[in-house]
């Protein structure tokens, strides 16, 4: 069974940068689809991205197209999200999913989920 652990969040003010980083051990990551998502409190969890097992398909977020990409090493078994142009309401925890079929913006239909990295972008 694939396990997954996020790193990477931290303080930063807005304008900044942050890159997390999702790593799978446990099982055939490389055939699993990825999403992050963000979850802030009192709120439902919200799609941020996701990515592919092959990497061929990405999607986004409007609210962050064009500040934040996704993308994946499965030779290293990791998933990246980096963000750009950090703002206040991009604080949240943010989690990693995955699945073994297609890209899906709905939290529910994802298997396995990490237990999540703090973001927090002062103003």
């Amino acid at each position: 069974q694939v396990q997954l652990v996020e790193s990477g969040g931290g303080l930063v003010q807005a304008g900044g940068s942050l890159r997390l980083s999702c790593a799978a051990s446990g099982g055939t990551f490389s055939t699993y689809a990825v999403g992050w998502f963000r979850q802030d409190t009192g709120k439902g969890r919200e799609f941020v991205a996701g990515i592919s097992w092959s990497s061929s398909t990405t999607r986004y977020a409007d609210s962050v197209k064009g500040r934040f990409t996704i993308s994946r090493d499965n030779r290293k078994n990791m998933v990246y999200l980096q963000m750009n142009s950090l703002k206040p309401e991009d604080t949240a925890v943010y989690y990693c999913g995955a699945r073994r079929t297609t890209i899906a913006s709905t939290p529910g239909v994802y298997d396995i989920w990490g237990q999540g990295t703090q973001v927090t972008v002062s103003s």
